[in-house]
């Protein structure tokens, strides 16, 4: 009897050794479980880490070929702009020895040594590069003078920056002559606030895309207003003072609408020196307002033919 109450009490104790071993069991499962998912995790994170670093190298990758694609075209760009400011000083060269020949003076050459050797576009001073952004699509650029025409030059330079240019229209358009503008009241018989300039004569040729000081009968009356010739004009040289020439852009001159004054006439919609870098305006969202109606007989055209 005891021994059998000695083996029933170690049926007894066994359960109670094993209830122990099971908990621990069943603990430790869901502490090996966490530590995969971690592990998962981690490998998902590095994953994602190693994509997205090669993302940020393919983008700065093709970011910088963007970079070199850009710094050749403007590379390019500068070549063909270099290429043609040197066209035109060639042909202002050209044209202005053509003038002396055609001056009917006995010594052409020493005309044409008597005229000032001018700096070309590409290293001419910023601030003398004047801007003319008209309405019939796009922008003149100038080179002013001020070897020849110093108080022309800053004059114009002057309403330049103050804007006073800025939506004056060409009110006296001559065919094959010339396209006058810089009057704000677009009849040609208004300037600005400020004195008169005298005048600059000077021997440089009234050149195709010169750029003169328009004025009434007495030479120092000069004031805003300027044109712009189409043509060679020589019997306009000591007549109006000479200060500058277009050297890019003349086709936009030539498509100024013609009239004294024309029916629908063009503007400058901006007029800026290259050193306030202003961006060229939006041509084909510019509306033209409509223009009160002029009549010949109110214009001051004091340019002959």
């Amino acid at each position: 009897m005891p021994k059998m109450l000695k083996s029933l009490a170690a049926l007894l104790f066994v359960p109670m050794l094993l209830t122990p071993l099971a908990i621990q069991a069943q603990d430790a499962a869901p502490t090996e479980q966490t530590a995969k998912d971690a592990e998962r995790a981690a490998r998902d994170a590095a994953k994602a880490e190693e994509k997205a670093r090669k993302q940020q190298e393919k983008e700065a990758a093709k970011l910088e070929k963007e970079r070199e694609k850009e710094a050749r075209a403007a590379e390019k760009a500068a070549a063909k702009q270099a290429s043609a400011d040197a066209d035109a000083a060639e042909e202002a060269s050209e044209d202005a020895k053509e003038a002396a020949k055609e001056s009917g003076t006995a010594d052409a050459v020493t005309i044409v040594e008597s005229i000032p050797t001018l700096p070309t576009p590409d290293k001419a001073d910023p601030d003398n590069i004047l801007f003319l952004d008209l309405s019939t699509g796009g922008r003149v650029s100038i080179q002013l003078y001020p070897e020849i025409a110093p108080n022309h030059v800053e004059r114009v330079k002057t309403l330049a920056r103050q804007g006073f240019y800025d939506g004056i229209i060409f009110h006296r358009v001559i065919d094959g002559f010339m396209a006058q503008t810089g009057d704000p009241t677009g009849t040609g018989t208004g300037g600005s606030d400020l004195p008169d300039v005298a005048a600059e004569f000077n021997k440089f040729p009234h050149l195709r895309g010169s750029l003169s000081m328009a004025r009434a009968q007495d030479p120092n009356s000069a004031n805003s207003q300027f044109f712009i010739v189409f043509y060679p004009r020589f019997s306009l040289d000591n007549s109006y003072t000479n200060f500058g020439r277009v050297f890019s852009g003349m086709q936009f001159v030539d498509s100024i609408p013609r009239g004294e004054p024309p029916t629908a006439p063009a503007r400058i919609l901006q007029a800026s020196l290259k050193t306030q870098n202003k961006p060229e305006p939006n041509y084909a969202a510019v509306a033209q307002p409509a223009e009160q109606a002029i009549s010949v007989d109110d214009l001051n055209a004091p340019i002959t033919n």
